[in-house]
């Protein structure tokens, strides 16, 4: 028994220092959870407030919404639109039809008034005071086919010649209303 009341003497005064140490290192540990939920309850309150202004940003962006805005036509607006683009394009197609008569009508008093015949050499070509004739050229002609033509109604004159009183022009590119001066042959 004495050496139980020994051990327990022992145990007793070392004791406190063991539960000393303990408490340290329980009381370290308790530090540094704490200091860990500070951080946490600082974020959390960090979040709280960020959602807060988000909420609040949505809010006002609900209420712009719902707000009627002056910038949308209502659909009795587009409907007049509609309306008045309809009238607008069915006097537009008046004036067109209106336009195409006149122009018609314009057409027919020239036609009327020139009278449209192939300037073909004839025996009645008048001659030009340079002592030749005028030639509006025609669909199809060749200098060759104009000399043929003139000759078949007694004026003799050659290709060369053409040639020659009309400087600049080229018998393979003859184009289709282009005057030529034919001379007339010296008598």
């Amino acid at each position: 028994m004495k050496r139980i009341s020994l051990f327990l003497a022992i145990g007793l005064l070392a004791a406190p220092a063991i539960s000393h140490a303990q408490d340290a290192a329980t009381e370290e540990r308790l530090n540094k959870l704490s200091a860990r939920i500070d951080v946490l309850l600082e974020a959390k309150d960090a979040q709280d407030k960020r959602i807060e202004d988000l909420a609040r940003a949505v809010n006002a962006l609900q209420q712009q919404l719902n707000k009627p805005s002056p910038n949308y036509a209502s659909q009795e607006d587009l409907k007049n639109l509609a309306d008045k683009i309809r009238e607008v394009d069915q006097k537009r197609q008046e004036d067109n039809e209106q336009i195409l008569k006149s122009v018609k009508a314009e057409l027919r008093k020239l036609a009327n008034a020139v009278p449209v015949a192939p300037v073909r050499p004839s025996a009645t070509a008048t001659p030009i005071p340079d002592k030749g004739y005028e030639y509006v050229i025609q669909s199809g002609d060749t200098i060759s086919a104009i000399v043929s033509a003139y000759r078949d109604q007694g004026i003799k004159v050659t290709t060369e010649q053409i040639v020659n009183a009309n400087p600049g022009l080229k018998p393979t590119n003859l184009r289709v209303g282009q005057k030529i001066f034919i001379p007339a042959p010296n008598q």
